[in-house]
């Protein structure tokens, strides 16, 4: 309990949540190839809890593009990051250039009082997450059945004291209840636990990446 009581004190996020979105609109399946790239997502979460990592939320420069914290350091964000780097898609840059072109539909100004983004750090902010998969990829219902919760979805929460988190669906259930186990860092590195109904959702979320040019928008897939 240490450990996580820690973590309300220097958690990535701060007590101003993102700005609450409207009730999304029921989604298609996702395609074939869709789920071939969620079912990969779950699997490269599910890797990082063969990771020893400390939960380190410390401010530090990094590299852009493609920047990261020292391995064996991060938090809950650096395991949605590091999975997605997985399938070759780099959210620090995708979070960044969305944010300079976009900066005041973000919360870095009303929470941080920042004035402009900064690379080093606004991909691994929850808040800033919430708002850019609400832009960029699909907003799915937030309900109290496990069985609307698919792998690779996204999942952010309120822990209590305004602090949020964020974590991943995989494709493996829990014995004891069924639901689907969740991979993420709350102090203690990434771990798959059963938690998804452990603290109050705030989002639920699907992201297949940048569109490419030429690409058609997916289907659900928001745009500014």
């Amino acid at each position: 309990m240490k450990v996580f009581r820690s973590i309300l004190v220097i958690a990535a996020s701060v007590s101003a949540l993102a700005p609450a979105q409207p009730r999304p609109p029921a989604q298609p399946r996702p395609t074939a190839q869709q789920q071939s790239f969620l079912q990969k997502l779950s699997a490269a979460a599910i890797e990082r809890t063969h990771h020893q990592v400390r939960y380190d939320p410390g401010y530090q420069a990094i590299a852009y593009p493609g920047g990261d914290v020292p391995a064996e350091a991060g938090v809950c964000t650096d395991e949605v990051i590091r999975a997605y780097r997985a399938l070759g898609i780099d959210l620090q840059k995708e979070v960044h250039e969305d944010m300079a072109a976009n900066f005041s539909a973000y919360p870095s100004k009303t929470i941080w009082r920042l004035e402009h983004p900064d690379s080093n750090i606004d991909h691994h902010r929850v808040p800033n997450l919430m708002v850019f998969f609400h832009r960029k990829g699909e907003v799915l219902p937030i309900t109290n059945r496990a069985a609307e919760y698919h792998p690779g979805d996204l999942m952010t929460w309120n822990l209590g004291h305004g602090l949020t988190h964020i974590g991943m669906v995989v494709d493996q259930r829990a014995v004891l209840t069924g639901r689907p186990m969740i991979v993420h860092n709350i102090g203690e590195g990434p771990k798959m636990e059963d938690v998804l109904f452990d603290w109050k959702i705030t989002g639920h979320y699907r992201y297949f990446g940048p569109e490419k040019p030429g690409e058609a928008a997916q289907p659900g897939r928001r745009t500014p």
